[in-house]
């Protein structure tokens, strides 16, 4: 019997609108009524994903930043697992020396050092989700966008280290080269640092968490607090960073949309993010117990 559902957001959870559909909030809602308990867990932060699932009037416990934060349901943190400021410092070095752009997650903001690759890597991520947009109007989107945006500029980095205040949670590392050079990156990354995790939410970025910061992890935890074990655990997600919580999910639903990797560690296949895939899948289980 499933007793806890833990589901990704992005490609998962949100549409193409990034929103959470009517669909999809219904069969949270049901299982809730029924006792199960839901959870969120995404690579978003908490400033950012909290407000999704409470337009649908969902109140659960969150895990964000990829595992490195935890959040029961009120908003209170219940764990952080940041990067160590030793770590964080060398890979910001291996980065900008290798002409990287990437942005910081603080445990109070999210950082970048330019504006105008901070507006080209949104208008990119439009372009993507919406093949029809032309990069030039994305381009405008994303400068409006990024007013709406909890960023801070800073000119550089390292200044974040310096305040016992604040705290690295994840490095995000962009190429619209793809794949094959971001693996080379972190291939390099994870031979010189054996103390951080990398994954990534689109060909585009990696995703660079302290090793104890993990979906699965986290999940595993939240399971613990319960008394209950992960074989009456479901999860639900798309991309590599979901990798951990499906491989230790009892039951574990990939995308219609997700990576080949995903769909062929999970033991189900659902819907796709637009297709309401997360409320099919919740349906499913439920009309099973």
């Amino acid at each position: 019997m499933i007793s806890i559902i833990a589901s990704d957001m992005d490609g998962t959870l949100l549409n193409n609108e990034m929103t959470v559909s009517d669909f999809n909030a219904q069969a949270i809602l049901k299982a809730q009524q029924q006792g199960v308990h839901f959870i969120v867990s995404t690579g978003r932060r908490y400033s950012e994903a909290q407000p999704l699932i409470a337009a649908q009037g969902i109140t659960a416990p969150l895990i964000t930043l990829n595992g490195a934060e935890v959040y029961d349901a009120s908003g209170k943190m219940l764990d952080m697992v940041p990067i160590t400021k030793t770590v964080a410092r060398a890979i910001f070095h291996t980065l900008s020396s290798q002409g990287y752009y990437y942005e910081v997650v603080g445990n109070d903001a999210v950082y970048s050092n330019s504006k105008a690759k901070r507006v080209e890597q949104i208008a990119h991520l439009l372009t993507n989700l919406n093949p029809d947009t032309s990069f030039k109007i994305a381009v405008s989107l994303a400068t409006a966008r990024l007013e709406l945006m909890d960023i801070s500029y800073v000119d550089d980095y390292s200044e974040l280290l310096d305040d016992p205040k604040n705290h690295v949670m994840k490095i995000i590392a962009f190429s619209q080269a793809g794949p094959e050079k971001l693996k080379s990156l972190s291939d390099d990354l994870l031979a010189k640092h054996s103390s951080i995790k990398i994954t990534s939410s689109s060909r585009s970025n990696i995703e660079i968490n302290n090793i104890n910061a993990q979906k699965g992890i986290a999940v595993e935890r939240y399971a613990n607090m319960l008394n209950t074990p992960m074989s009456n655990v479901m999860a639900i997600g798309d991309n590599n960073n979901d990798v951990s919580m499906l491989k230790l999910a009892g039951t574990s639903y990939a995308m219609g949309n997700a990576s080949t990797e995903v769909k062929q560690l999970a033991t189900h296949i659902t819907d796709t993010n637009v297709n309401d895939g997360v409320g099919k899948a919740i349906l499913a289980v439920l009309a099973e117990q």
